[in-house]
């Protein structure tokens, strides 16, 4: 029964991340259908990240304190419906209004995810492979979203891309019902409102300012003021988390060098992740010429090869040792990213293949990070921490498009070639600061995750093949 559960929860988080990727490669489509202007077009996928980064924090307290499963399906409740607006929509606000409801069922749908599997299997090794098989979903969304997304474009009405989630998300309704049974008795938590408002306020702030940022520029008043507003919420935040008899988000937390460590790595991990789905996909249609279901297809390799190495490596990390096998994950991304770079203006599909492959093969060896976070923290908080964890992995994404994005246009500016060059030229530079960043993890996550505790760390009792947790 409980991998039946572990499906469902799969099921859901996987309709989330194809619903991300479908939808990209649609935009221009979108655009046109609807008659929006490129600030419309921009909120269509803004609207959806401020939404779920602002309130997933909130999400994984709510899995803490009302329950797993109520909460996954509550997300299930929210997201579904509103994918069938979405879908159905005949403007740009009502499709703006749908994809933000969206945002709110993501963000109790994906740290509830991780705090089931939690929940679920208790025991570590297990815990290791459903995160695995769990995270292989993820990558799996990557392969068939652009591809997906680029076929639905060309040959159906753009409203399919919403639409697909209704079924999806029906069948992972029943099947939540069925297989995730509710928790026994848990230790009662209060919600913490005043840690919940000043979180979400502190987040939508600073991910409104990195959305719109390039746009209306870093030291436009409207920036100013959304980074002042994160700044003082953020303040507002620590204070009231010190004096909450029930914190929303504990500081013992971050005095685990596996939790703190971990979420920072997997955080460097999305920035490149991010800046290279962005600016690869428009390296791939601009400078190779591909078209949108090509430049789609080119990604397929590299997201199957990161599924199945996904699933294969608990066993890895076991073998190596978890931090060996994160610090490993980080090299071979890094060097993909670097001679992804030095590809040509000329290259064709088999060109870019082994590369994306190689960066496929280092971003599945990532997912034990995944497990030893949750392995780290105590089960009544693993709500709270995949929160955490998610939205270090938002936050750093948006970074890495903004100041990779930033980088980029820089420059293309500097370089004084035609547009197509200028470009190429921007675009190398930028991987290879991307590849920079995704090495300089490497020490972070041996330190982080080695064998043993540090300090103010209880001894663990886990299995071989997990690290140092705090309890």
């Amino acid at each position: 029964m409980r991998w039946w559960a572990l499906v469902a929860v799969t099921l859901g988080t996987f309709m989330t991340y194809l619903d991300n990727n479908l939808g990209n490669v649609a935009l221009p489509t979108i655009q046109r259908d609807l008659g929006l202007t490129i600030s419309g077009l921009e909120w269509i996928v803004s609207s959806y990240i401020l939404v779920f980064a602002g309130l997933m924090l909130a999400g994984g307290r709510l899995a803490d304190v009302l329950g797993a499963r109520r909460v996954f399906l509550a997300g299930l409740a929210v997201f579904t419906p509103a994918s069938l607006v979405a879908g159905l929509a005949e403007s740009g606000g009502t499709l703006i209004a749908a994809r933000a409801a969206q945002g709110v069922g993501a963000a109790l749908l994906t740290p509830t995810a991780l705090a089931l599997i939690s929940q679920l299997f208790p025991d570590p090794a297990e815990r290791g492979r459903a995160v695995g098989i769990w995270s292989a979903s993820g990558a799996l969304s990557m392969a068939l979203g652009p591809t997906l997304g680029g076929l639905i474009s060309e040959n159906l009405h753009w409203g399919w891309i919403y639409l697909i989630n209704v079924p999806i998300g029906a069948v992972t309704a029943g099947l939540a019902l069925w297989a995730v049974r509710p928790a026994g008795p848990r230790t009662r938590h209060s919600l913490d409102l005043p840690g919940l408002t000043t979180s979400a306020l502190a987040l939508f702030a600073l991910t409104y300012a990195l959305i719109e940022g390039g746009a209306l520029g870093w030291t436009s008043a409207p920036i100013l003021a959304a980074f002042a507003v994160c700044a003082a919420a953020a303040v507002a935040f620590v204070t009231v988390e010190r004096r909450a008899a029930e914190p929303m988000i504990a500081v013992s937390l971050f005095r685990s060098r596996v939790f703190t460590g971990g979420v920072l790595t997997s955080g460097i991990w999305t920035f490149g992740v991010f800046g290279i789905y962005f600016f690869s996909a428009l390296w791939l249609q601009n400078v190779l010429g591909f078209s949108p279901t090509q430049a789609g297809a080119s990604f397929v390799p590299m997201a199957l090869v990161m599924a199945v190495t996904a699933i294969l490596s608990q066993r890895i990390g076991a073998l190596l040792g978890i931090g060996r096998t994160v610090a490993l994950g980080m090299a071979l991304m890094g060097v993909a990213v670097f001679l992804i770079s030095r590809v040509g203006a000329d290259a064709g599909f088999a060109d870019v293949a082994p590369w994306f492959i190689l960066y496929g093969l280092g971003g599945g060896l990532l997912v034990p990070l995944t497990a030893a976070v949750l392995n780290g923290v105590p089960k009544d908080r693993s709500g709270v921490a995949s929160g955490v964890l998610n939205v270090s992995r938002e936050v750093f994404g948006l970074l890495g498009i903004t100041v990779l994005g930033a980088l980029l246009t820089a420059r293309q500016r500097a370089s004084g070639l035609p547009p197509l060059p200028a470009f190429l030229d921007g675009y190398r530079f930028t991987l290879t600061v991307a590849a920079a960043v995704l090495l300089a993890a490497i020490p972070i996550a041996l330190y982080a995750l080695r064998p043993g505790r540090t300090p103010g760390e209880p001894q663990t009792t886990a299995a071989p093949e997990t690290v140092g947790s705090s309890n």
